[in-house]
């Protein structure tokens, strides 16, 4: 047993080296190396019961010491972390686990908040094992997170099923009750801006948080909170970069594109002045553009292609890209239209209210802003092209009025003059031998001369004379056949159109000379003249005939509608309403009867009656128009009457 250094023995020596022993003893139990039982063993009774209650404060503070110790290495190594930040998502998981192990949580998360929905959401998780926690999302105002991101300061509960009620979420406390979570540690993650989100330590038994707990859970947050603002700035930081690139890009390529829609345009003017027409424009726009290109006048007749426009035919050809037109005419700009799949792009080829036709373009999707504007441009440049091709067709109409004009009113002395005009046109007037009158709406008429003198370029003159559309060709081209050019001009015109045609003259002798062949077309226009206006005057609005079936009437009878009118009415007319008013069909028997020759024989043959039933029907016309109608002058004009109301008929007819 060791001398006790207290208890009074002179042995200085012996008391010195027990002390010393003791004091060895005491420090090696406070530095945890042995136990309170060592230090009895060492040193005497009373000395060790004096000893012991400063060797445990001791002991506890180099504890302390140490443990602090341990949290600043955890927090410097963090700290060196965020020096060398690289990828956020891995140092916070990082300083979860860290959290994870200096606080001896079950378990460790971060949630992130929400500033558009205030919600927060789990970012990163240590030691859960549902997959519920690690994708919560917490709702504004429920949940300890909801505190601590609307108080800005740490909290604690010992007990979460004990928290206020008003806090808890049905989805919340099943994720909790998953990970079988009683207590819980949450600290903020501030930034300049606002909060972040939390991070938080949980328990799977009731615990209590002490205030260096909360303070070193703190710190590790501020360590979150840097990285959390540090990505976020490198992503806006990206953000920007990746905007100004794009700028960057989208300015070289405008750039680019001014330059060649600058380019383009110098060849469309060019193009223009060189006098190539609308070839060299749709072969540009091809070349240019890369895609394919055609250009079509008001009629959707084709000017000028390039490239492989057979998708453009049938788009047009199936109507879809008309409406387009109107509509690019009314604005200005070009409009897409879906075909197939894939756009094509119409540019309207208009001036004031004039429109010339349509700029199409092909495969259109990629095209850019200021490439729509380049082929906005060539349609314009087109329309000046057809004002330009406007004025001198124009021109080169006037001067066949006047020609036409001429050659209908012919002096002896101007009839040489006339064949060497006629020649200077690439025309021989000894083959301008067949004349068809037109008779059009007053609006239309010099539309229809334009129609005319473009479907026949070459081949003859279109004019206008007192209010009539003349037509001078040769009489051997199918299109001068009255029916056909009635449909033709109707179908462009959209209105009713009567043609008169007049055949040519009949001359056998081919030495006769220019100007015999041009005395008769003054008389031909007469005759057609006078048969259209007798059309006109029995209500015919649109027809074709032969100027022959309507001489004999136009030679007796007046054009003036209501004296014609007069004079049907008061040969026939009393027939008419008697079959309207009894549901008979005198009329028809007396047309027969007129027909044949007036034999009530050959009329009875003619509608398969008995001839008695024939002349029963004679009689009853005798109570209509009277005894004296079957005598020569009554009969004439009857008959007059009857045929051409059978011409109005047939003509209506057709």
């Amino acid at each position: 047993m060791p001398s006790d250094p207290f208890s009074g023995d002179d042995s200085s020596a012996a008391n010195d080296a027990t002390l010393a022993a003791a004091i060895q003893t005491a420090v090696a139990v406070v530095m945890g190396e042995g136990s309170a039982e060592l230090l009895r063993d060492a040193v005497p009774a009373r000395l060790a019961d004096r000893l012991l209650p400063g060797i445990d404060r001791s002991r506890g503070e180099v504890e302390g010491l140490r443990r602090r110790e341990h949290e600043l290495s955890a927090l410097y190594a963090s700290a060196r972390q965020l020096v060398g930040l690289g990828d956020a998502d891995a140092v916070l998981t990082r300083l979860v686990e860290r959290a994870h192990e200096m606080l001896g949580a079950d378990i460790t998360y971060l949630s992130e908040f929400d500033r558009d929905t205030r919600e927060l959401r789990v970012r990163t998780t240590y030691g859960a094992v549902s997959a519920s926690f690690r994708q919560l999302i917490v709702p504004p105002g429920r949940g300890l997170v909801s505190v601590i991101a609307e108080t800005g300061i740490p909290q604690a509960v010992s007990r979460y099923d004990d928290y206020a009620a008003d806090r808890h979420d049905p989805g919340v406390d099943d994720a909790v009750t998953a990970e079988g979570i009683v207590s819980m540690l949450g600290v903020p993650l501030h930034a300049d801006e606002g909060m972040l989100g939390v991070l938080f330590v949980a328990m799977r038994q009731e615990r209590s948080f002490l205030p260096e707990q909360i303070a070193l859970l703190s710190a590790l947050a501020d360590h979150a909170s840097v990285v959390l603002q540090s990505a976020g700035a490198l992503r806006s930081l990206r953000r920007s970069e990746e905007a100004s690139r794009a700028a960057l890009d989208q300015l070289s390529a405008h750039v680019a594109e001014r330059e060649r829609a600058n380019t383009v345009h110098q060849q469309l003017v060019h193009a223009v002045l060189d006098g190539g027409g609308f070839a060299p424009v749709a072969a540009t726009l091809e070349a240019t553009l890369g895609r394919p290109a055609c250009i079509v006048d008001e009629q959707g007749e084709l000017r000028a292609a390039a490239g492989d426009i057979e998708r453009l035919r049938t788009a047009w050809n199936s109507g879809r890209l008309r409406a387009a037109v109107a509509e690019s005419r009314g604005s200005g700009h070009a409009i897409g239209v879906q075909s197939d799949g894939q756009e094509v792009l119409v540019a309207a080829l208009a001036s004031g209210s004039s429109l010339y036709g349509a700029v199409l373009i092909d495969r259109a999707d990629a095209l850019g802003a200021v490439d729509r504007r380049t082929l906005e441009r060539a349609a314009q440049v087109g329309a000046l092209l057809a004002l330009s091709e406007e004025a001198q067709a124009e021109a080169a109409r006037r001067q066949q009025v006047d020609l036409v004009a001429e050659l209908l009113t012919a002096t002896p002395d101007r009839r040489a003059d006339l064949a060497a005009r006629t020649r200077r046109l690439g025309l021989d007037i000894r083959h301008l031998d067949g004349l068809v009158a037109i008779g059009v709406q007053g609006e239309r008429r010099a539309d229809a001369v334009k129609l005319l003198a473009r479907r026949f370029e070459g081949m003859g003159l279109a004019g206008e004379r007192d209010g009539v559309v003349v037509l001078v060709a040769a009489a051997s081209d199918e299109m001068t056949v009255p029916a056909a050019l009635r449909a033709e001009l109707e179908a462009a015109l959209e209105v009713p159109v009567l043609a008169v045609g007049v055949p040519a003259a009949a001359v056998a002798d081919e030495r006769r000379t220019d100007a015999h062949r041009a005395d008769g077309v003054p008389l031909r226009f007469e005759q057609a003249r006078r048969a259209l206006r007798l059309l006109e005057a029995i209500g015919v609005e649109s027809g074709a005939v032969s100027v022959d079936e309507l001489l004999p009437y136009a030679a007796v009878l007046d054009t003036d509608q209501r004296a014609l009118e007069a004079f049907l009415d008061g040969t026939i007319g009393a027939v008419r309403r008697y079959d309207a008013d009894r549901g008979t069909e005198l009329l028809a028997t007396l047309h027969a009867f007129v027909s044949n020759g007036a034999s009530p024989t050959r009329t009875a043959r003619a509608l398969t009656f008995h001839p008695n039933t024939i002349l029963q029907r004679l009689e009853r016309l005798d109570q209509v128009l009277g005894k004296g109608w079957r005598e020569d002058e009554s009969l004439f004009r009857i008959s007059l009457a009857i045929r051409l109301d059978g011409l109005r008929r047939r003509l209506a007819s057709r």
